[in-house]
Parts: C-alpha cells; sequence; structure tokens
C-alpha cells in the first residue's frame, strides 16, 4: 500500500498499482501547466468522508510506493483518469478497466 502525501503532511494511503496511474495523470497535468483538484475518500480510521486538495505547479507532491516494481501500465487505466482530472469535478479515483487485449494485427502473406 503506498501513500500520497500532499504539502503539510496531508496524505492518503492508496494501493501501488493505482497510484502509478494517478501519478502518471497528475505528472502530465502539471507538465502542461494544468491545476486541478484531486479528491479522494478518508478511510473510515481517520473518520471516513472525503478530501480534496487543489494540485498546481507549486504543489508539494510525494509518491511513496511499498514496493520496489513499477507495475505494469493500464493505458485504458490511465486514460479514465485524466477523464476524470480534464472534468470540472477533478481527477478522482476510478476503477481500473480490463484492458482490451486485441491487437491489431497486419496480414502477412504466405510465402510460397
Amino acid at each position: 500500500m503506498g501513500k500520497f502525501i500532499y504539502e503539510n503532511g496531508v496524505k492518503t494511503e492508496i494501493e501501488d498499482r493505482a497510484l502509478t496511474h494517478l501519478q502518471l495523470v497528475i505528472t502530465a497535468k502539471l507538465r502542461r501547466g494544468e491545476p486541478f483538484s484531486f479528491t479522494w475518500r478518508e478511510d473510515t480510521s481517520v473518520g471516513g468522508g472525503r478530501m480534496t486538495v487543489w494540485v498546481h505547479a507549486g504543489s508539494s507532491l510525494v509518491f511513496k510506493y511499498f514496493g520496489s516494481r513499477q507495475p505494469a501500465i493500464n493505458r485504458e487505466w490511465v486514460d479514465a483518469l485524466a477523464f476524470t482530472a480534464n472534468s470540472p469535478s477533478g481527477l478522482y479515483l476510478v476503477p481500473e478497466p480490463a484492458e482490451n487485449t486485441a491487437t491489431d494485427r497486419v496480414a502477412v502473406p504466405a510465402q510460397a
């Protein structure tokens, strides 16, 4: 279980795989100079509810991972998260969609 830490110690635990995908979206938005809000649900152990932070180029962000390996990236999940980040409600964690395993295949002529 990784951690997302914002500014003055505001933090939440997020599973490493999800945190990796969030990091890709967050860093892409910041590289383009696009501030946005990021909302997550708080665990009941800290009172429940939800937390929203305003993420901008001057934000101090830490992505802390429990595991040492980079998980495989699900491009469809990155796209789904980016879609939320670009909406008026801002970024929030959505369930991982199933990866599309179908690949475009180029027909290769049979050799005689």
